[in-house]
């Protein structure tokens, strides 16, 4: 996954979610745009910048890095950007560093060269794994991106629960929820878009790939004497096909029968039967 380019598309459309990590008042992310800024003298580009979008000179402005993966140069690197930026555009606003790592083993700190700034009030660090959601929607999404392939459909589907409950209007629940779908994507990429659409209740069978393949092929055969019943028949026998494989694969993600029931929203039986029947297989 490529996991800065998340970050930034979920600050990007859900601003509060940033100001969420920093236990900031959700309404603080309404004076603020998130944008990249090119850092023209050496071509560096400051990809996650929030800027104030009123004229208060107390108000920082925030320079957010996502690092999910040790790297030694990476505080050389952000004050180094920092202090060209801050050189070449001579901000009126006071600056904050965030860095955000899944945890604290990645960090790499050189204190030696950097202590005084990193316990500075100028920079906040923030360790995903030691955050309580609480029932904040932008710190879940977050968190989201580290969960386990077993638990992603069930954290996705409350999640975008929680999204359709408290987000108006429908098009930034569609834009939320799109990145909860494209996030699970991401983490279980052996299913189609289809199937995960399927899992999370995003799409009505009928307009699934399987559905619509088989309804096509039904459609065909009507030509043909008998054609109301292979169109029927090719339709069920495509939705059922499309059910087994999600159960299964549900299954080899490590769910249990009746996790993919509740997941699901389908009979335990029918899907302990589903599993029996492939395990005898």
């Amino acid at each position: 996954m490529k996991t800065d380019s998340i970050f930034y598309r979920i600050f990007q459309q859900y601003t509060r979610s940033f100001f969420e990590l920093l236990n900031r008042p959700p309404e603080e992310s309404d004076r603020y745009q998130f944008t990249s800024v090119e850092v023209k003298q050496l071509a560096f580009r400051l990809d996650g910048v929030f800027l104030p979008t009123t004229s208060e000179g107390d108000r920082p402005f925030y320079l957010a890095e996502v690092q999910f993966q040790p790297d030694d140069d990476l505080y050389y690197r952000i004050f180094a950007e920092l202090f060209l930026y801050l050189r070449q555009y001579r901000p009126s606003h006071p600056w904050q560093v965030v860095v955000i790592y899944p945890n604290r083993s990645i960090e790499r700190e050189q204190s030696h060269q950097f202590r005084e700034l990193l316990n500075s009030d100028r920079v906040t660090r923030v360790y995903l794994d030691e955050l309580e959601s609480e029932n904040r929607l932008g710190v879940g999404i977050i968190k989201l991106v580290l969960e386990s392939e077993s638990e992603a459909i069930a954290s996705a589907i409350n999640l975008i629960e929680q999204a359709e409950q408290t987000l108006p209007p429908e098009s930034i629940q569609r834009d939320i929820i799109d990145i909860i779908e494209t996030i699970v994507i991401y983490k279980l990429p052996q299913i189609s878009r289809e199937e995960i659409a399927q899992m999370l209740g995003l799409t009505d069978l009928k307009q699934t790939r399987f559905y619509q393949e088989a309804f096509a092929d039904g459609r065909q055969e009507g030509r043909q004497e008998g054609r109301q019943e292979g169109r029927q028949e090719g339709v069920q026998e495509g939705l059922q096909q499309e059910r087994i494989n999600i159960v299964v694969r549900l299954a080899n993600l490590g769910n249990s029968a009746e996790a993919i029931a509740e997941m699901l929203g389908l009979p335990l039986e029918e899907i302990q039967q589903i599993l029996s029947s492939r395990a005898d297989n």
